[in-house]
């Protein structure tokens, strides 16, 4: 019998859960979950004899991989995989999967309750500003970009986006003025709205030099991942321009800073809240439920992200 775990510091939705269990018993297989874990021994004990792993945030190690004997497929519910030690899953003949377009919408709808908090000034009572009309630059045009786009073409602003692997022409197609130059768009928009992947090209790739090209009151917005900031470099810039500010859906290291000197020019989430709906959550853990069985009956290793 396929034993499958999901193994989660952050809980899927009960539904979620309910529909995965589902999937997996119809083909007799034998689900376990393990979710608010404190510890990677407690992780490494609970994949020993597990023949598919369903993972969120959490990271899959190369300890977590060298513990796991039995492993055929891991599964990251969501876009980013960064979590996942793909060569030791390479190395050990295991198939690294992620969920792509899942949490999408989840992710694009928290974009704008953060950007309307930011622009309302944190509800603090004084008068703030709207987004209608402003300019706002999509750095990333994948799936969630597009979301993005949509979303604020409801709220009436001017969308722009730079990416060079998507043509212009699908970005043109969704209403979104495409850019030439990364450049370009942080010297065109007030807010720019980051959905880049964490890889050694990206990481620590958002700085001053960037960040000064950006108009007066301009709002940063990271839904992405921490480690595209260059966190050290982006402090210094708030310090004179303090107009600027920073809003994200993950901390960064140096929270404290933040904290002690940009009081109402910086939110963050207390976690990582863009996958966190039902909806998402329901989306996610079903796809990745729906290809592990796939991968065990049919050897489908459509959505594999390690070689």
């Amino acid at each position: 019998m396929k034993k499958i775990l999901i193994a989660t510091e952050k809980p899927f939705a009960p539904e979620a859960i309910a529909q995965i269990k589902e999937i997996v018993e119809k083909e007799g297989y034998q689900l376990s979950l393990l979710e608010k874990y404190s510890t990677s021994d407690e992780l490494k004990a609970a994949v020993a004899d597990t023949h598919a792993l369903i993972v969120r945030s959490d990271k899959v190690t190369a300890d977590v991989v060298d513990a796991a004997k039995e492993l055929k497929i891991v599964v990251r519910a969501g876009a980013g995989y960064d979590n996942l030690d793909l060569e030791a899953c390479s190395t050990k003949g295991i198939v690294a999967m992620n969920t792509p377009g899942q949490n999408s919408n989840a992710v694009a709808e928290l974009v704008f309750g953060m950007m309307v908090y930011q622009a309302r000034n944190h509800f603090n009572g004084t008068a703030g500003t709207e987004l209608r009309g402003k300019k706002l630059g999509i750095h990333a045009y994948g799936n969630v970009g597009g979301y993005v786009a949509q979303i604020a073409k409801g709220f009436g602003m001017e969308v722009y986006a730079f990416d060079p692997f998507v043509p212009d022409d699908k970005i043109k197609a969704d209403g979104v003025t495409p850019l030439k130059t990364v450049e370009e768009l942080y010297s065109t928009c007030r807010y720019v709205s980051l959905h880049l992947p964490a890889n050694e090209k990206t990481k620590k790739s958002i700085n001053a030099a960037l960040l000064e090209k950006m108009p007066k009151n301009a709002v940063l917005v990271n839904t992405a991942r921490k480690e595209v900031i260059d966190e050290e470099s982006l402090v210094q810039f708030m310090e004179k321009r303090t107009d600027f500010a920073y809003i994200s859906d993950i901390a960064p290291d140096n929270k404290s800073v933040f904290e002690e000197k940009f009081d109402g020019r910086y939110f963050f989430t207390p976690k990582k809240m863009g996958a966190q709906t039902a909806e998402a959550n329901i989306n996610a853990g079903v796809a990745a439920a729906n290809q592990i069985v796939k991968f065990f009956k049919n050897g489908d290793e459509t959505f594999r992200v390690n070689k």
